[in-house]
């Protein structure tokens, strides 16, 4: 999984009742942009570093913007 700054990582919810969490990647910190991400949620605010399962996807930046 690659990913720029500025690029949205969506995790589907894996589990009926989860919510879709959707995040803007503000720094990625592996070898050319390879995980862990610094994400901003946007339901909450608060930033993490993760490190996305199989369950998560990016979007780039242009993908978000047109949706």
């Amino acid at each position: 999984m690659q990913a720029r700054t500025g690029d949205h990582l969506i995790i589907e919810g894996a589990k009926v009742g989860i919510s879709r969490r959707d995040g803007e990647i503000l720094e990625t910190h592996g070898p050319d942009g390879a995980p862990p991400f610094l994400v901003r949620w946007n339901d909450s605010g608060a930033e993490a570093l993760v490190y996305p399962g199989p369950d998560a996807h990016v979007e780039s930046a242009e993908q978000t913007s047109t949706t």
